[in-house]
């Protein structure tokens, strides 16, 4: 079921959108970008619409609190009052600034806690997959139960490699997760030597990966694509370098790929440890 905290038809109906939110192409920032990526799961929508009830709160009680000081500027500046007033309180102005901030901070507060509930509750799973964080790089294991059983390492594109596969350089990997539309995917997060963060942007999820303790998150999209995603921790020397791909297809298509998947990755962990040793340098 999907919650939001303002229905988005409504905020465009009274103007209420902010610049930049109409965004470039999903699952990855363009250059000069501003605002968020193109949200494409209803966390992520929920997000959005959260994010542009703050902006237009906080944009009004600024104004108005810049209209009180011009007011106290023009209206009570030596020339306007040679006599200063002596009143040093009011009872009635007094309740006014403390009840109303309370009442804003609460409504605030409600959708806040409803959207955190949302992001950590868990829904059941249609598909359960593990990220587990290197340095500097991905790996990601498809449970036996549900088709999968096999692993596979993800590593970045050379900047040349991207720009031939016509991807986005320093997001681009040689293996992407690949997952397919409409399911519940949780992801199960652990690191496997420091402190990392799973995160994609446009799925509005962010995990972190600590070794010895499993995290989850989760997300569910409609939309087919490539979603991608960093390293949010600062994990050591090549931090910069281990992005995160996530390929929403079709059913048939993720069937598809899944038998392929077995094949490629069968003997996956024989060559591991060669893979990593030579992976260790920045691939940039």
């Amino acid at each position: 079921m999907t919650i939001r905290f303002w229905n988005r038809s409504a905020l465009t109906a009274l103007g209420l959108s902010i610049p930049g939110h109409a965004f470039a192409a999903a699952g990855h920032p363009e250059p000069w970008q501003m605002g968020f990526q193109d949200a494409v799961s209803p966390v992520a929508e929920f997000v959005h619409d959260f994010h542009t009830a703050l902006v237009w709160i906080i944009t009004i009680i600024t104004l108005f609190v810049l209209g009180l000081l011009i007011a106290v500027v023009v209206k009570f500046n030596e020339k306007a009052n040679p006599v200063p007033s002596r009143t040093t309180h009011h009872t009635g102005l007094e309740i006014a600034w403390t009840i109303i901030p309370v009442l804003i901070l609460v409504g605030i507060a409600i959708p806040s806690f409803r959207l955190l509930k949302y992001q950590i509750e868990l829904p059941k799973a249609d598909i359960t997959v593990k990220a587990i964080g290197n340095q500097w790089y991905w790996s990601y294991e498809y449970p036996q139960d549900q088709g999968g059983g096999f692993k596979f390492d993800s590593y970045m594109l050379t900047r040349e490699d991207a720009q031939k596969a016509g991807q986005p350089a320093l997001l681009a990997v040689d293996n992407e997760v690949v997952l397919p539309a409409g399911k519940t995917v949780v992801f199960q997060v652990v690191g496997a030597d420091v402190i990392h963060s799973f995160s994609v942007p446009s799925l509005a999820f962010r995990m972190d990966a600590i070794p010895g303790r499993m995290n989850q998150t989760w997300f569910k999209t409609d939309r087919e694509g490539v979603y991608y995603g960093q390293c949010s921790r600062l994990c050591g020397q090549n931090h910069a370098y281990m992005p995160i791909a996530i390929r929403v297809v079709s059913q048939d298509k993720y069937t598809a790929w899944l038998a392929d998947a077995k094949k490629k990755f069968a003997s996956n962990d024989a060559g591991a440890a060669v893979k990593v040793a030579s992976r260790s340098a920045p691939v940039e």
